[in-house]
């Protein structure tokens, strides 16, 4: 952090998905330790980690920037972990962590999400007299975007956010927001955080920049990517974000902006290897006051609140396909359970008749007892999806009518939103 006589405050920010599941991700050790080396030579202010899913790592990282980032914090969440970390050479004032309501499915055991407990992890820093809210974040994993079986889940993730980020942010002078979103810039959750809160991309508003082309944090030439997840982007994906708003009496501007591009240590046979499948961000910062000829004028203004109008109404509908397929999933569980106990009834009333081989009857019981369960698990995971998704989908409205009484000519978009609210609500009964 670099302070130009009183006038502005330099902030240097580093992030970073590390892909360090244990037993899983190659040269990962190799890696962690590199990334150690990295962190103390370039000197940040602030370090933000995804994907650190070993606490030994952390340790080790800990140990290893001791001398640099005195301040460090592991978020723990879920039955594995969050996989958060931040490292700081700013005293950590605050920290607060909160899990998100909806994560995946249990059953979809090879991915892992619903077992990691994806969260977003909040520190608050004074920085020469500014408030800085920091907040990391990994979102859900899209894993086929195609048939993204997962998008319902990652904007509820994406809303939550940005809610969380809202009213815990209103004393801050300055918000800071990184991490891995798992969204390309044009998806919907990257743009409903963005518009709802009124963040600023790195990427986008500096005028400095190097690294990969379009600023992609995941390329084909990665040798940790696989190749066929890149088939349709030959240039490269970006999904990881560092993004920024000055809240209150001050401006924050992004002076420089880089990408690493797959460079890192050598291993024995003399190769270049990456520091993870993902690039690291690595972002300069000015915060300075803000005059008062800085505010937006009118037409701005309504041009953002009609753009924000049409984010809402995106989010919205993508809430309700979702609680749709989450309803249909209740209904036939439902009746799957009551399958179930129909088995374990004719089970167990098959051993009051002595002619019926025991068998049968232990193959009505055991088969009763396995749809039982497993409808009984799948029932209460969908009733849990369903409540959290009508949650969203109802904040969500109200944040429209809220909106509305800025801008009337949003009346139409909130009226098409109704009645699709009550196709959708018909269609899942």
């Amino acid at each position: 952090m670099d302070s130009h006589s009183g006038s502005s405050v330099r902030l240097k920010v580093f992030n970073l998905n590390c892909w360090a599941i244990p037993y899983m991700s190659k040269q990962r050790q190799v890696r962690i330790q590199y990334l150690g080396d990295f962190l103390n030579q370039k000197n940040f202010d602030l370090a933000l980690l995804q994907e650190v899913w070993s606490e030994r790592d952390f340790e080790s990282l800990r140990q290893k920037l001791l001398p640099n980032y005195t301040w460090a914090h592991y978020f723990r969440s879920g039955f594995i972990g969050s996989g958060l970390c931040v490292f700081s050479k700013h005293p950590i004032q605050e920290i607060f962590q909160h899990t998100f309501s909806l994560n995946g499915y249990p059953y979809k055991i090879h991915h892992g999400d619903w077992f990691c407990g994806k969260a977003v992890g909040m520190l608050v820093l004074e920085i020469c007299g500014i408030l800085v809210n920091v907040y990391v974040t990994h979102l859900h994993a899209e894993y086929n975007r195609e048939h993204d079986y997962y998008l319902a889940h990652r904007v509820a993730q994406a809303w939550e956010l940005a809610q969380f980020i809202h009213h815990t942010s209103r004393k801050a002078d300055v918000i800071l927001l990184c991490g891995d979103l798992n969204s390309h810039p044009g998806d919907i959750g990257y743009r409903l955080i963005r518009e709802w809160i009124g963040l600023e991309d790195s990427y986008l508003e500096t005028q400095d920049f190097q690294g990969c082309e379009e600023g992609s944090t995941m390329v084909p030439n990665n040798c940790f990517v696989n190749p066929h997840e890149m088939e349709h982007f030959p240039r490269g994906i970006r999904i990881d974000y560092i993004l920024f708003k000055a809240v209150s009496g001050f401006r924050i501007t992004c002076d420089t902006f880089a990408t690493t591009t797959g460079s890192g240590p050598d291993d024995t046979s003399g190769r270049s290897i990456p520091l993870s499948d993902h690039e690291a961000l690595m972002a300069t910062l000015s915060i300075r006051p803000a005059s008062f000829e800085q505010s937006h004028n009118a037409a701005r203004d309504a041009e953002t609140q009609a753009s924000l109008m049409g984010v809402l109404h995106e989010a919205w509908t993508e809430m309700g396909l979702g609680l749709a397929a989450a309803r249909q999933w209740v209904y036939s569980t439902g009746h799957l359970f009551s399958l179930g106990l129909l088995l374990l009834f004719l089970g167990v009333g098959s051993m009051l008749f002595e002619d019926i081989p025991w068998v049968a009857e232990a193959f009505f019981m055991i088969l009763g007892a396995i749809v039982l369960l497993g409808s009984g698990g799948l029932y209460l995971t969908s009733l849990h999806e369903s409540k959290a998704l009508y949650e969203a989908q109802a904040e969500i409205e109200l944040a429209m009518e809220m909106a509305k009484e800025i801008q009337p000519e949003a009346v139409e978009v909130s009226s098409t939103s109704s009645l699709l609210r009550t196709s959708i609500q018909s269609e899942s009964k």
